[in-house]
């Protein structure tokens, strides 16, 4: 009997003993948990892969200039052209790479793991998660845009070239020699315009350079073959409606706001996701902690059922003690399995998130959390401060400020169009012809001066006109002005009651004031989530306190239900009553110091210096671009 209670006594102070262990590794930061519940439970299970840290990190440079779109584009210079038409004609289906997926690369896992900061964590996903290149590319997109509109001045080139026979009957017998052979002429044509439509007056000035070339057997034709080019230079001027001081451009400065508008929104964008990807990594940091509390439970409680089976084997202690013991070992466990899936599913999203993937596999690299939550860094709380630089440096703000620049445009555009249509057309042209002169019968026209015969057969004379010459010839005599017509002409066009135009300024005006509206809803709204982030912070610093207090009272208590159980003086329920409540403090504090770190972010979120917080470079490029065919 004395060796059993020898043997108790030796188990008891072996118990005293963890337990003491327990409450001052409480006291300490947890130890990275296992990958794996049956490490908690005992039971062999894989190692986790050994957390390899990254070499130190350059902030990504996240700004979009306008020669982002260059990458997109080809077809500038004739030389791509053959390729162009080489793909035209080709007979193969291009297919998407992201289309043909191997079944060996679904099972392609990179099993190295990285222990990352946050910054870090950051860093890795801007570079690498797909998301972040899709909105990218909107402000790329709408780069094109404002090239589209630069094209609206892009001077138009067409050529003509073309080949015209055509044979007749004859219906008089002076018109040719050969009657059966019928009245034959065939015309050729190279003809050329340009048309420029003016960025200064939003009129369109043309030149026209045509070129007739025409042989006949008409006897009647004097001039055979003959070259006629005409060249003509004319002007097509509003003067009221689509009239007006860079009217012309108001397009393209739609366009250009437009490319501002999907900046201020690519930076939103970021923003939003630089605050997923760090509460994605607060979370993972929280499953680790609430692991920890949970193994650490777990132990207590199986070196419990271990002390009561003992006390119980000696008859010192009731069963139904053991029972409830061996109850809670069974819940501790429990928790142990469900801290480890939510710690799990906390991991594989952070992994989805970085993409870190050097090796191109289907499942990228895992993220260990290097940082812990830091209580004691300082956060400026100042109101009217982080009021200010809410209204400075929210995306959400100034994408909206610039669709309220946009929407003046409109209205300024749709109350242009209520003025009648007045146009003025201008055109001068000049011409001449050369070529071989004939013999052509005079047909005894009195006044009439022969200087030359038609055919010897004949007694008729006839006259020579004056334009022998070659097509060199006639493109000498075109600059003379001998021969030119000019036009002016005026158009007018108005609706009589011009319901639509007045409707379109009316529904320009409403959407104005819409913007205006929601701009300042957008102003009360982002008041609103500031003065929220700051009552947050402020709360969760007050929390900490709060909750650090409440896990030292709660681990002190313990400790003193410990001694009190060992002399016999406090039960196995009050024992894990007290165990509970000093699990449950831990567990709000490890809670509370993830929802500080959280309470940041939405505070920086709300100001809009979430990207400056990480040292994100991130720039407002101006899209305005002029080619030289687009400043006159």
């Amino acid at each position: 009997m004395v060796t059993k209670k020898a043997s108790l006594a030796i188990e008891l102070a072996f118990s005293a003993v963890l337990l003491a262990a327990f409450v001052t590794h409480a006291q300490t930061a947890p130890p990275a948990p296992s990958s794996s519940p049956a490490a908690a439970t005992g039971s062999a299970a894989p190692a986790s892969p050994t957390a390899a840290p990254l070499t130190a990190q350059t902030p990504p440079q996240m700004t979009v200039p306008p020669s982002s779109a260059n990458r997109f584009e080809y077809g500038e210079s004739v030389a791509s052209l053959p390729l162009v038409v080489k793909r035209q004609w080709s007979p193969a289906v291009l297919v998407a790479p992201e289309s043909v997926i191997s079944p060996q690369y679904i099972r392609s896992i990179d099993r190295t793991s990285r222990r990352l900061t946050l910054k870090q964590v950051i860093y890795e996903a801007l570079r690498n998660n797909p998301n972040v290149k899709v909105a990218e590319l909107s402000p790329v997109a709408a780069t094109e845009g404002v090239r589209i509109q630069n094209g609206v001045f892009d001077p138009d080139l067409t050529a003509t070239l073309d080949e015209i026979k055509n044979v007749a009957p004859i219906t008089t017998p002076i018109e040719t020699v050969n009657a059966s052979s019928g009245l034959a002429s065939k015309n050729y044509d190279w003809n050329f315009q340009i048309n420029k439509v003016l960025a200064t007056t939003n009129g369109t000035l043309s030149a026209t350079f045509n070129n007739d070339r025409m042989i006949t057997n008409n006897l009647t034709e004097s001039i055979n073959p003959s070259y006629t080019p005409t060249l003509a230079v004319s002007l097509s001027q509003p003067l009221l409606r689509n009239f007006g001081w860079k009217f012309a451009t108001i397009n393209l400065d739609l366009a250009e706001s437009t490319q501002k508008q999907a900046q201020w929104n690519y930076e939103q964008s970021l923003t939003d996701f630089v605050q997923r990807v760090a509460n994605d990594y607060w979370a993972t940091v929280l499953g680790a902690e609430n692991l920890a509390v949970a193994q650490e439970a777990l132990r207590f409680n199986r070196d419990l059922v271990r002390q009561n089976t003992i006390a119980l084997r000696v008859g010192t202690l009731a069963p139904l003690d053991l029972q409830e013991a061996q109850s809670a070992a069974a819940t501790a466990e429990a928790n142990v399995y469900t801290a480890q899936a939510a710690l799990e599913s906390a991991r594989a999203v952070l992994r989805e998130d970085a993409m870190l993937n050097p090796s191109h596999t289907f499942v990228p690299q895992a993220i260990e959390p290097a940082d812990r939550p830091n209580a004691a860094e300082h956060v400026e709380l100042d109101e009217p401060h982080a009021l200010e630089l809410a209204v400075e440096y929210r995306p959400s703000l100034g994408a909206m400020r610039e669709a309220i620049r946009s929407a003046l445009l409109q209205v300024r555009f749709q109350d242009n169009q209520l003025l009648p249509q007045v146009n003025v057309l201008a055109q001068f042209a000049t011409d001449t012809t050369a070529g071989n002169t004939l013999c052509g019968p005079t047909f005894n026209a009195p006044g009439v001066v022969p200087n030359c015969a038609i055919p010897p057969a004949t007694t008729l004379n006839g006259f020579q006109m004056p334009f022998s010459g070659t097509y060199g010839t006639a493109l000498n005599n075109l600059f003379n002005f001998g021969f030119y017509n000019y036009a002016i002409v005026l158009t007018y066009e108005r609706p009589l009651s011009n319901v639509a135009a007045r409707a379109a300024l009316a529904q320009a005006r409403i959407g104005f004031e819409q913007l205006r509206m929601q701009y300042r809803a957008a102003l009360a709204q982002a008041v609103a989530e500031v003065q929220s982030a700051l009552a947050n912070v402020r709360a969760d610093v007050a929390r900490v306190r709060a909750t650090s207090s409440a896990t030292n009272y709660a681990r002190q208590a313990l400790h003193d239900e410990q001694v009190r159980f060992r002399v016999g003086m406090a039960t196995t329920h009050d024992l894990l009553q007290f165990q509970s409540e000093y699990v449950t403090a831990e567990g709000n504090q490890v809670q509370t110091e993830v929802d500080l770190e959280n309470a940041k972010l939405a505070l920086h979120h709300a100001k809009g210096t979430l990207l400056r917080a990480f040292q994100i470079d991130f720039q407002l490029k101006n899209p305005e671009e002029r080619p030289w065919y687009a400043k006159f």
